[in-house]
């Protein structure tokens, strides 16, 4: 790729987290201060935003406010959940994206999101290269679950992960206050890894962890979970905590809420909408056992719950986007567009982290699962 010069394009997609906005703020602090960079721009509602041209002039924007934004929770930009059909099928949405590039003059287009969002930015780029038009097209990584392929952890997990150990802690020290049975199931997210659920083993430092963990990459069945329960209710003083993962699965590989009769919806990429499957389960076996049974259901307030945030992954997510790393000097070297990575060094027994640029390609298609 060749040095440009051009306008910056950056926007956000997916699901939000409780530091995504760390790395816009460290595209647009960066970006702003840039010789190569003659404008930046945010896209509003990701690539829906640039097809309707409804983006915003960082330009404008008071410094301040622009560092506030690494401490502020969810999507400030406004997100999407948007699939772009392949080129070969239908190449309308690819032209519109050329035409306003264009128009704009963008060298550089920064997309911050999970697995489809890194499909998106595989698409886009294969279509820009082939059109003859330069420009460096930047995967920046962003997903709670973990579970981008190629690196160690991705901006947004660390938090997710704190804020579920910490309430896993509070629920258990909630739950024992009473002489009297208690059973709660309590629900995280996860759709295909099971980082997040694994987490919750994290308040066993402080002795106040679950009892039972189900993770979504091993086959889950009703039968030997009410078993479990039992078991555990009969060795801990009627007492037990379990987490399950939204994403578990029977033998079958039918969601556990759809095979229990729970059948929702499906986004627009097709996933089934999760959820309900800690209440589904508390009921399940509240009828098996007669006891007192809470379904907990984190929901959203484990991804952008900014009071919990880690202040490492706070300081990753902004430079995994621009920052002390700055991906343009990579983008520049690299035959295809780089998605960053994150790998954990241990030196002298501290964590340390490297950060390289990686062929996106692979992280779109590639799930990075809990290694059981």
């Amino acid at each position: 790729m060749k040095n440009l010069v051009g306008a910056c394009m950056f926007g956000q997609s997916g699901g939000p987290t409780s530091v995504i906005n760390a790395s816009a703020a460290g595209v647009f602090i960066e970006g702003l201060s840039n010789d190569m960079i003659t404008e930046v721009y945010g896209a509003a509602h990701g690539i829906r935003g640039i097809l309707n041209e409804e983006f915003y002039d960082m330009s404008k924007e008071d410094m301040k406010e622009l560092e506030l934004l690494k401490n502020t929770p969810s999507s400030a930009l406004g997100s999407v959940r948007y699939k772009l059909k392949d080129a070969s099928v239908d190449d309308t949405d690819y032209k519109r994206l050329l035409e306003v590039f264009k128009k704009y003059d963008v060298r550089y287009f920064f997309y911050n999101g999970g697995n489809d969002s890194m499909d998106t930015c595989n698409k886009i780029s294969k279509y820009m290269a082939k059109s003859g038009y330069e420009m460096n097209v930047i995967g920046v990584p962003k997903t709670i679950d973990n579970d981008l392929f190629g690196t160690d952890h991705c901006p947004g997990f660390a938090s997710a992960a704190k804020y579920i150990a910490t309430s896993i802690m509070e629920i258990n020290l909630d739950a024992k206050v009473y002489d009297t049975p208690m059973i709660c199931v309590i629900e995280v997210m996860g759709r295909n890894a099971g980082w997040l659920t694994a987490a919750a083993q994290l308040a066993n430092a402080k002795g106040l962890g679950a009892d039972l963990i189900y993770l979504p990459e091993i086959p889950f069945d009703v039968n030997k979970f009410v078993a479990d329960v039992k078991d555990v209710m009969a060795k801990n003083n009627n007492k037990c905590i379990a987490v399950v993962s939204e994403g578990i699965k029977n033998a079958d590989g039918v969601l556990v809420c759809e095979a229990l009769g729970q059948v929702g919806a499906r986004d627009s990429f097709g996933h089934a909408q999760l959820g309900g499957v800690a209440a589904t389960l508390a009921n399940l076996i509240k009828e098996k056992t007669g006891y007192k049974t809470r379904g907990i259901e984190l929901s959203l307030m484990q991804r952008c719950g900014a009071h919990l945030s880690s202040a490492t992954d706070v300081e990753e997510s902004t430079a995994s986007a621009f920052g002390i790393f700055w991906p343009i000097v990579l983008a520049l070297i690299l035959l295809i567009y780089p998605l960053f990575f994150i790998q954990r060094v241990i030196y002298d027994r501290q964590y340390r982290k490297n950060k390289e640029a990686a062929e996106a390609k692979e992280a779109g298609y590639i799930d990075s699962h809990y290694d059981i």
